[in-house]
């Protein structure tokens, strides 16, 4: 059964089930957090036990879900206004902002010290950051406060990368650095694209986002800069430990193609984008996901190279 079909099981009864408590964690986020986790450990150069790795993985994870749902607490009042998030457990009824707060803060509790005792307190104290950081300076200050919001607080999103490598290593290094830099980087014009076909529902909800407080040409001009901003991180890790000739193909390849469709988004004027129903906008957004995948998956294919002596440089 899909989540949708539990989550409409559970409006019918009255009672939330599995797939409320699912939702509550953000799924789709949580995935995007355990795969760059994942790569951060399997890059690392330290070998981990499958056992201690899947486990750090798992309450990674945990701590990720936990994020979201402590977020969805706090952001209830907003979510029963957007389109995009007024069926989600809390504002549809299914479960209580206290019931979310309580599940949201167990969980975090529990993967931090658990993460502790799987691999290394520098893990879990990193875990713990992610976590606070996503839900009090990016959730309870920054979303409501600055059209900044995205940019501060996507390195919430940054985090699990080097988690990940703190796991296998202990500690933090330049290279783990970069993989955060390269996420925090790629979070702006990755998320305007986003807004510049959403832009009611942030302005419903009063949420300062970019196309709010400044307007959608701003935030289109604000694309194409991150975007050059974005593109000497994403290459310069080629040259790093963690990179070799098979990322820096992939890499020039993808960063030309965002380039092009941030070059795109920026020639276009509202008029253009209301007649053909924002497609530029929304291909640039799906291809942004493509984007961040393929870099992290060109840096995994690198360590998996690096026992043949076709890894880094």
């Amino acid at each position: 059964m899909s989540d949708a079909s539990l989550n409409t099981a559970s409006i019918e009864t009255g009672e939330a089930g599995f797939g409320d408590y699912f939702a509550l964690l953000k799924p789709r986020v949580m995935s995007l957090v355990v795969f760059t986790a994942l790569v951060g450990l399997l890059a690392a150069p330290v070998a981990v036990h499958p056992i201690i790795g899947f486990a750090s993985i798992l309450f990674i994870a945990i701590g990720g879900g936990a994020s979201g749902a402590l977020n969805m607490w706090w952001d209830a009042d907003i979510d029963r206004i957007m389109k995009r998030t007024r069926n989600r457990p809390i504002p549809a009824g299914i479960i209580s902002e206290g019931e979310a707060f309580a599940f949201g803060i167990t969980l975090a509790v529990m993967a931090v010290i658990m993460l502790a005792l799987a691999a290394n307190p520098v893990a879990a104290g990193l875990l713990a950051f992610t976590i606070f950081f996503y839900v009090v300076i990016y959730s309870m200050w920054l979303k409501r406060w600055t059209p900044q919001n995205i940019v501060i607080g996507g390195a919430a999103g940054a985090f699990p990368p080097m988690i990940g490598w703190a796991v296998a290593t202990g500690g933090v290094s330049m290279e783990s650095l970069l993989m955060f830099a390269l996420i925090f980087m790629w979070t702006p014009p990755h998320f305007w694209a986003l807004c510049l076909f959403m832009k009611s529902d942030y302005k419903e909800a009063g949420v300062p986002m970019l196309t709010v407080t400044h307007g959608r040409r701003a935030t289109r001009v604000h694309i194409l800069v991150y975007t050059l901003f974005l593109i000497p991180v994403a290459i310069g890790i080629g040259f790093t430990g963690i990179g070799g000739p098979v990322y820096l193909a992939i890499a020039v390849l993808l960063n030309a193609l965002f380039l092009k469709g941030a070059w795109d988004i920026w020639r276009r004027d509202e008029i253009q984008a209301e007649t053909d129903g924002y497609r530029t906008e929304k291909r640039v957004f799906t291809l942004s996901l493509f984007y961040l995948f393929g870099h992290f998956t060109a840096i995994l294919l690198q360590s998996m190279l690096a026992p043949y002596g076709l890894g880094g440089w």
